[in-house]
């Protein structure tokens, strides 16, 4: 009888499919597969090839296996199942985002080869008119190993000329396999970072990978050289044919953490993240899989990947919200680092100078191992934060005199400061101070945001644009004004107050380009005064030497939200940006504005020390049961009405109600209307996570089964980051 063998599919399904494997052919759990589907061929993943074959059931055959080996490896197999397990995504799903685009569309998993053109006439026999086609074959022939098509086409030549050399036979491919191996410079090889005797004293009490699995929680504060600690931890105990994985939250921390690492491991540094191309994607991906000796440096997703000799993981700025998926499968890669570094028996280091409070409980309830480095690299001293009440102080573009002159002083210093507006955009309302008229968004329930650059009212959730005007859309009234402060308008303000200062906006919508934020990196890394104005992109590990002051706009935001992790995600904030302030020689200030200085949160600020503040907000989560201390997950619902969504999760709540579960509406999302969507949720509570995560996969499977009404969707987050 012929072997059943189960496939999974990339689809939103949580079913699995049963195949027939033909005479011939051996497949093994993580392997892709071509298989019939519906009228159509599709790329499947093989999940298990002990199945039981049903009963008077005609079972269609395999088609063919992609390759003779497991795209992705039993260990990476079994992390990918437990997360869909954990996170209840259908494992369909889980498994293909392991995989880059190119094997997800079922193509071949090797590289395209680099097509080189070389001469091989000379430029003589061309008539005289033909003055590109020599230029072209002249240049050419200075070039003996050939010359990438691409390289050809950057150097002013074009695809038309290349074409009429090759007709002529002047030109002919060489083709050099991709597919080199990884190796380190000799002279990489040769550096070692020098620690400070504090940081020694940390190196020193880091589990080394052939210790097994330990995971440890590296409290750092702000310029304390968190990233030299990993440098030497990986250069001293990371051996030549063993791979490593260092995660960073954003895609523009990249070129500077690379260009660290590079200066110690040359290129057994490889990357990944969202603004890579296919062919980037899949060589990069390849040199895991086949286990070449890399350091890979990632976003979010990298913790995926089929790793076969990976014997060190490292977590940057562990604390980072953009660690978990906002849609589709919601996974953290902080906590599938932890779970991975389990499965591969090998230490995790979760760095950061503003722990997440998950993490630091765990540290305190013994589970990792809290490592303290509480002094500044160098002679550094920490900065001094200081308070400014704005109550009753006019303001310009959302700044105080008593900032503007600060920053002027800074300036006339030689230093650089920055100015820290989180918010992006010229203002986040234009209001008509006639009718009060106020313009929102058609599509969501919140406000457009002016972009007087390009002249236009954009919507931040959904895209939606419109031509901005200079006269109120209801009234007529020329009364209609920008009103708070955006990035685009604190960095107008500042133009105007300092002419003669360079001001450097990094958000959004600066940086969209390729290589913009690098570009930025190297006006900063000058050293010559300036002033940088930006969102939370400039609170994330960027190190400016120069920077000695840093000025909070507005530090209210998330003092009176809903959200129960508003207070530490304020906290963590502003550590983080004061932290860009007195890295280098000269001690640094921060100056928070608020309207608020007597609010105890912010008082505690001043004084610094974040684990103390962590302390107390773990209190509060105590007495208000919430997690660390016990396990949330939420149903979300989409709907073309609130009704519909309500109704849905309405018939959820019976389904889980369950001894030591509380269950919280639905309600509402605090946006309950984005991109014409209305949104509702439902939030459980549980002092048992294996119990919520039993109900959580059983109610998913009930609501698997029923035939939804209308346009209406749902989806789960377990761990949420966001409650609204």
């Amino acid at each position: 009888m012929s072997s059943i063998v189960r496939i999974a599919l990339n689809r939103p399904l949580r079913r699995l499919f049963d195949y027939r494997i033909p005479e011939g052919l051996s497949l093994a759990p993580g392997q892709r597969v071509r298989i019939p589907f519906g009228r159509q061929q599709a790329t499947g993943l093989v999940v298990d090839t002990n199945v039981q074959p049903p009963e008077g059931i005609t079972i269609k055959p395999v088609s063919a296996a992609a390759e003779d080996w497991p795209a992705l490896p039993p260990e990476t197999f079994r992390l990918l199942s437990w997360a869909s397990d954990y996170y209840q995504h259908p494992l369909g799903e889980c498994l293909f985002t392991a995989l880059p685009t190119a094997l997800r569309r079922g193509r071949p998993a090797k590289e395209k080869p680099i097509v080189r053109w070389i001469a091989t006439g000379s430029p003589d026999t061309l008539p005289s008119n033909a003055r590109k086609q020599k230029a072209l074959l002249a240049w050419l022939s200075e070039k003996p190993d050939g010359v990438p098509e691409k390289e050809i086409t950057q150097a002013g030549y074009t695809r038309a000329q290349i074409k009429a050399l090759a007709d002529k036979q002047l030109i002919a491919v060489v083709s050099q396999d991709t597919g080199d191996r990884t190796t380190t410079s000799p002279e990489a090889h040769r550096r070692t970072p020098q620690l400070s005797p504090a940081q020694q004293e940390a190196a020193s009490q880091l589990a080394s990978p052939s210790d097994g699995f330990g995971a440890s929680l590296l409290y750092g504060i702000t310029g304390s050289g968190k990233t030299e600690l990993y440098l030497h931890y990986l250069k001293t105990n990371l051996e030549a044919e063993q791979q490593a994985l260092v995660l960073v939250p954003e895609i523009n921390l990249t070129p500077q953490t690379v260009a660290r690492f590079r200066h110690y491991f040359g290129d057994r540094i490889v990357v990944w993240h969202s603004a890579l191309n296919d062919g980037e994607r899949l060589s990069t991906w390849l040199k895991i899989r086949n286990g070449e000796p890399v350091i890979l440096i990632g976003t979010r997703s990298a913790v995926l990947l089929p790793f076969t000799k990976l014997k060190a993981i490292i977590v940057d700025e562990e604390h980072d919200s953009s660690y978990k998926q906002g849609e589709g499968f919601r996974y953290s890669a902080r906590d599938i680092a932890v779970y991975r570094a389990h499965l591969n028996a090998c230490p995790v280091i979760l760095g950061s100078a503003t722990p997440s409070l998950e993490s630091y409980h765990n540290a305190q309830q013994q589970k990792y191992q809290l490592i303290r480095l509480e002094e500044r690299a160098g002679n550094a001293l920490p900065p001094t934060i200081s308070l400014l009440d704005i109550r009753s102080r006019p303001l310009e573009g959302g700044m105080s005199q008593p900032a503007l002159e600060a920053i002027r002083q800074t300036i006339d210093s030689g230093q650089q400061a920055l100015v820290f507006v989180n918010r992006r955009g010229f203002a986040p309302v234009m209001m008509c101070f006639d009718c009060g008229h106020m313009v929102e968004c058609p599509r969501c329930d919140t406000r457009l945001t002016y972009h007087r650059r390009d002249r236009a009212m954009r919507c931040h959730h959904c895209d939606y644009q419109a031509a901005a005007t200079e006269h109120c859309p209801k009234c007529e009234s020329d009364a209609f004004k920008p009103v708070g402060q955006g990035t685009e308008r604190t960095e107008d303000v500042l133009s105007a107050t300092f002419p003669d200062t360079p001001i450097v906006r990094v958000d959004r919508d600066s940086t969209q380009r390729k290589g913009s934020i690098q570009k930025i990196l190297d006006t900063v890394n000058t050293g010559k005064p300036c002033v940088l104005v930006g969102t939370q992109m400039l609170a994330k590990g960027h190190d400016f030497p120069g920077v000695t002051l840093v000025v909070v706009v507005n530090a209210d935001g998330g003092l009176f939200s809903v959200d129960f992790r508003a207070p530490e995600q304020l906290l963590q904030t502003l550590l983080q940006v004061s932290g860009r302030a007195g890295r280098g020689k000269v001690p640094g200030k921060v100056l928070v504005q608020t309207c608020h200085s007597d609010h105890p949160l912010l008082q505690t600020l001043c004084k610094g020390r974040y684990l103390d503040m962590a302390d107390q907000l773990l209190a509060e989560r105590e007495t208000g049961q919430f997690p660390p201390f016990r396990a949330m997950a939420i149903f979300r619902a989409e709907a073309d009405t609130m009704e519909q969504g309500l109704q849905l999760l309405d018939s959820i709540k019976p389904l889980a109600q369950a001894p030591g579960i509380d269950v919280w509406g639905p309600l509402p999302a605090l946006i309950a209307r984005r991109a014409d969507r209305h949104r509702s949720q439902l939030i459980l509570n549980a002092d048992n996570r294996k119990r919520l995560n039993a109900l959580l996969k059983d109610i998913c499977n009930q609501l698997d089964q029923r035939k939804l009404q209308g346009n209406v969707k749902w989806m789960i987050d377990v761990d949420p980051q966001e409650t609204g």
